[in-house]
Formats: structure tokens, C-alpha cells, sequence
């Protein structure tokens, strides 16, 4: 059986229209001004550093300036040149990585110094052919430290016939002993109205057609990079079979969810957790990572917050009209204090998300926890409803009444409201001139609901549990502490009493006396009497003799409710008896 031979001929984009001078070289002016002018002046660097993210010309300006400083022109007479001709022996050589006298290496396979040293050993000979020994090392922040210590020495005082350029996509993992010896260009990102213009222009030349929310697509994904808009272009003429239209391309680059983002994202904003819930199960099941559901989510925040500081974002030629549509209408109802805590929230939750055993459970939780603070007010707003709806207090009026109360959250505006009205309504009720007194404290006990009830947690702890009481009377508490009591818990509870009834209360430590117990103490020799009562009674005790090993651990009263219950329903069996059948 005989096979026909596969054609290899055809080239892909990415190399076809590779720039074979600085003319073709797009987004990148600053770079071609300055060696354009360095080698008409005759000022020309020993060593170049060229930075920038992938595909965006590193490499090919390399090779561009390896050519142009060793073209002899169509006629072999002529020196470097800012257009090499493209068709002189050493143009076409260095074109075709067969030039004797320019070569390039590849740090990231070649890292050690054994390769550095074999570089070094050539740079003394002359050139064989060209100009211009050119070397061009690709990945250097790729090299060991020992390769880099090696090449400083005759990096800083290089021979005048060799030339280094150097390739990096991250600088800062370069030395600056390196760096310093070198002139440094950072190429840019690539526009994306230029990028689309480059696309463009190819598209013509292929005898393609393409519309603007697919070319916008692949601009958008290409992230600034030539080399990577052009191989998606390549692979979206082969998907589109030469129509390109924006649907199928977002399809191909599994872009067709992108609404489904937004639609989670609306449906958090409105504290509809149910419906937010259901959206993530359904990308969930599409095979849609629980992570990248998180990643878009601060990628759509942080575009949104953009498009309301500058609503000409939204108008960018890579957003497509879906997004623009949803998205403005988002940024226009959304406050920017609800877009920054969503994205504090969710930056927050992406990094528990990724140290999570459960992914999914862990992008659940950060779900219901941003759509149940959605609609709470922001600290500014609820300031702000706070001195709309309470008057001022008067001189007379105790501090305590002026402290707001604390929203337990997800109720929103209306439910800090309805917290505060029934306190304004009693303040205004007060005569003029006057305000309520709350109760004073009769008993220890009495000062350690008083504290729980103004959330004084730890306070409250430390009088259950480190204070023996001496003696108790209005404006006055006598008492003794333990030794895990805190040196200012008499100054504390002093102050803080003085400040919850609006009189002076004073608290004192005494030397002598008081009780044996603490309020904690007292509940736990209480529950212990309770407890040996209980299993002290014939039934209790029959059944912990039935089951060996079961005890009594808690006792509790009767309640009245319950008593009364269990007497109706009792009433009602009475009289169901006294009926009859």
C-alpha cells in the first residue's frame, strides 16, 4: 500500500510575515528611531539588552540588526545600512541561520559555563566573511551565575569586531552587572487597534475576510503579542474556512462563556446566592475550572471599575458589543465602594480557593460571602443614615445612647434602618432637656449582662471568671481578683460603668474578704449540685444502671411555655375522654 508524500511547503503566518526590516517592525517607533540613528551615526553599542513579554520582536530585531550592520548592498560596496537589501551574501545568510560569523544561541538548553567559555574562545578571531561578528543569546536570564561571571569580563571590554545582543522576557532575573554593560530597550506591548491593523492588512494579502468583533477577539487574546495574534489568526482562517466572524472565533478561543460571567456576576451583586450558586454548578459541569471562574470574576471587577472612572474604556476595539452593552449597564448601577470590596473580597477568596483541599467548596464560600455583603451600605452611607435619623444629643444625653448599633450584615440598608428606629423614636420621645436613664446594675450578675449586652466580650469574661466579690452597692463594687486577672480591671470596669448608666460608679480592689467563688466558680458547683440531684433520682437511676457507662450531663428547667403546652394538650385529651367516641 503506497502513501502519498505529506506537502510541507506551506508556512505559517507567524513566519511568513516575519519583519525582515526595522519598516516592518509595528509598535516598536522608539526602538527603530534610536538604532536607526545609531547606525547612520557610526555610534554603535558593543552590547544590547532587549527586553519585553513573548512575541514582540526580541529575537526578530536581533537578526534585522545582525543584517543591517553587515549588508555590502546588491552591489557588494556598501557598509551598514538602516535597510539591508535583503539580497546581498551575508543578508540572505543571516536570513537563512547559516552565517558563519553571526550566531545564536539559546540560553535556556545552553545554561551552563562550559558553553559560555566555548563562546568566549571565538570572540578573539576576526570575522571569517562579514563585518561584524554577531553574537545573540536568547533567554539569558537563563544562564547559571557561573556562565554570567564568566562573560563579564569580556562582555565590559569586548573586541571592536564582535557585537552581543542579548534576548530576555524577564529582566530582573538578569545581574546588573550585567544589565549596566549594556544599552537596554524594553519593547512594548503591541496596541490593539495597531494589532488589528496588522491583521488587517495580512487578511488581504491571504485573500481572507474577517469582521471587527473577530479580529478584536484575537487582538484581545494575543495580549500585545505579533507572533501570537498571528497564530491564532492562522488557526481561525483553517476554523472559519477564509470567512472569520466573531462568533466562531470566540467559540474556538472558548470564549463563549464570557456572558455567563457576567451573569454571575450581576447575579452576586443583587444577593441573589441562589441563582449565583446554580451559575457556577452549570460552568462547573461545562468543565470550567472553579479557579478560572474566580480569575474572571476580579478580571470583569477590575474592567468594570475602569469603565466607571473612564467610560471610554468600554469602548476599546477589543471589547465586543455584548460585553459593552452588559458591562455599561453594570458599571452604571454598580458604586465604586461595591466594585473595591468585591475585589478585595475575591482576591481574598481566589488565595484560599487555591490552598483549599475542595476548590469548588471554597469558590462556593467566596460566592455566598460577596452576594450576602452586596447590598450592605458602605461605612460612608451608613455614617451618613446615621445622622439623617438620630438629632444630636443634648448635654444631658449619656454616652451610651449615642453609640450606633452594629448590623450582623446581609440585611442591608433597610434592616441598619429598622435597627435604629426604634432608638430614635425613644430619644425623641424623652421631655426636652431630658434623657432615659437606663437601670443600674443591683448585682455582679446584673454587670455581666450589662457588658455582653454592649458586646464587651472580654470584659464581661474577666468578671465571670477573675472576680470574687466583696461588696456590691449603687455607684460602688468591692471586690478581689485572681492572679489571671488583668492589673486594669478595675479601671476598666469603673470607666466603662460610668460610661454605660451616665453616673459615677467607682470599682475597688480589697485586701481581704469576699467571696470564696467566682460567678463561673458558682454556675459550675451549681451544675455539679444539679447534676448529682438528678442521678441521685429512681428513674435516672435506673437507667444509668440499664446502660453501663451513660451519665448525666446537663440539667435543665422546666419552661413555663412548656408547661402550659403539656397542660392544654392534657385539657384536650380530658375532654376528647369526656365526649366520648
Amino acid at each position: 500500500m503506497s502513501s502519498q508524500p505529506t506537502d510541507r511547503a506551506y508556512r505559517v503566518l507567524a513566519r511568513k510575515y516575519r519583519p525582515a526590516t526595522f519598516a516592518d517592525l509595528i509598535g516598536q517607533e522608539a526602538l527603530v528611531r534610536t538604532l536607526s540613528n545609531a547606525i547612520a551615526g557610526g555610534r554603535l553599542a558593543h552590547a544590547y539588552l532587549l527586553t519585553g513579554v513573548r512575541g514582540v520582536g526580541k529575537t526578530t530585531t536581533a537578526r534585522i540588526l545582525a543584517r543591517a550592520l553587515n549588508c555590502i548592498g546588491a552591489d557588494g560596496d556598501g557598509g551598514p545600512t538602516v535597510d539591508p537589501c535583503g539580497v546581498c551574501e551575508h543578508c540572505v545568510a543571516i536570513t537563512e541561520d547559516r552565517h558563519v560569523d553571526v550566531l545564536e544561541m539559546d540560553a535556556a538548553s545552553r545554561t551552563g559555563i562550559e558553553d559560555i567559555r566555548d563562546l568566549i574562545d571565538g570572540v578573539r578571531y576576526r570575522p571569517v566573511m562579514a563585518r561584524y561578528k554577531v553574537y545573540i543569546i536568547d533567554e539569558i536570564h537563563m544562564l547559571s551565575k557561573q556562565a554570567f561571571n564568566a562573560l563579564l569580563k569580556t562582555l565590559e571590554e569586548p573586541p571592536p569586531h564582535v557585537i552581543f545582543i542579548f534576548a530576555t522576557t524577564e529582566t530582573r532575573r538578569v545581574p546588573v552587572t550585567v544589565v549596566s554593560r549594556c544599552q537596554r530597550f524594553d519593547l512594548r506591548r503591541v496596541e490593539a487597534d495597531v494589532l488589528i491593523g496588522h491583521l488587517e492588512t495580512i487578511l488581504e494579502r491571504e485573500g481572507a475576510k474577517a469582521d471587527a468583533g473577530a479580529l478584536g477577539l484575537i487582538a484581545r487574546a494575543a495580549d500585545g503579542s505579533v507572533r501570537d495574534a498571528l497564530s491564532i489568526l492562522d488557526q481561525a482562517i483553517v476554523h472559519c474556512d477564509g470567512t472569520i466572524d466573531e462568533a466562531r472565533v470566540a467559540d474556538m478561543l472558548g470564549l463563549a462563556d464570557r456572558v455567563r460571567v457576567f451573569d454571575l456576576f450581576a447575579a452576586l451583586m443583587r444577593g441573589d446566592i441562589a441563582a449565583a450558586l446554580d451559575e457556577l454548578a452549570g460552568q462547573y459541569d461545562a468543565g470550567v475550572d472553579p479557579l478560572a471562574v474566580l480569575e474572571d470574576l476580579l478580571d470583569l471587577t477590575h474592567w468594570l471599575t475602569r469603565v466607571k472612572v473612564v467610560p471610554e474604556a468600554a469602548r476599546a476595539p477589543t471589547v465586543p458589543e455584548a460585553e459593552r452593552r452588559l458591562g455599561g449597564d453594570l458599571a452604571e448601577r454598580l458604586a465604586m465602594p461595591a466594585l473595591a470590596r468585591a475585589w478585595q473580597m475575591l482576591l481574598k477568596g481566589l488565595g484560599e480557593a487555591r490552598m483549599a483541599p475542595d476548590p469548588l467548596a471554597a469558590t462556593e464560600m467566596v460566592l455566598v460571602r460577596l452576594a450576602h455583603v452586596a447590598d450592605l451600605p458602605s461605612p460612608a452611607d451608613l455614617v451618613k443614615s446615621l445622622s439623617d435619623e438620630r438629632p444630636a444629643p443634648t448635654a444631658t444625653t449619656p454616652s451610651g445612647a449615642s453609640q450606633a448599633p452594629r448590623s450582623g450584615g446581609g440585611g442591608g440598608a433597610r434592616a441598619v434602618a429598622a435597627r435604629i428606629a426604634p432608638q430614635t423614636e425613644t430619644v425623641q420621645a424623652a421631655p426636652q432637656g431630658a434623657s432615659p436613664a437606663p437601670p443600674d446594675p443591683t448585682s455582679l450578675e446584673d454587670v455581666i449582662t450589662l457588658a455582653e449586652a454592649r458586646r464587651e466580650v472580654v470584659l464581661a469574661t474577666h468578671l465571670r471568671h477573675h472576680l470574687r466579690l466583696t461588696r456590691f452597692e449603687p455607684g460602688r463594687i468591692e471586690f478581689q481578683l485572681t492572679d489571671q486577672a488583668p492589673p486594669t480591671l478595675a479601671n476598666d470596669l469603673g470607666r466603662k460603668l460610668t460610661t454605660w448608666t451616665g453616673r459615677r460608679w467607682v470599682a475597688v480592689v480589697a485586701r481581704e474578704g469576699g467571696d470564696a467563688e467566682t460567678v463561673a466558680e458558682r454556675a459550675e458547683t451549681e451544675r455539679q449540685r444539679r447534676l448529682a440531684e438528678a442521678e441521685a433520682l429512681p428513674a435516672v437511676k435506673a437507667v444509668l444502671d440499664t446502660f453501663p457507662g451513660a451519665r448525666v450531663v446537663e440539667v435543665r428547667a422546666r419552661t413555663p411555655a412548656r408547661d402550659d403546652n403539656e397542660a392544654n394538650d392534657k385539657n384536650e385529651a380530658n375532654d376528647k375522654n369526656e365526649d366520648g367516641p
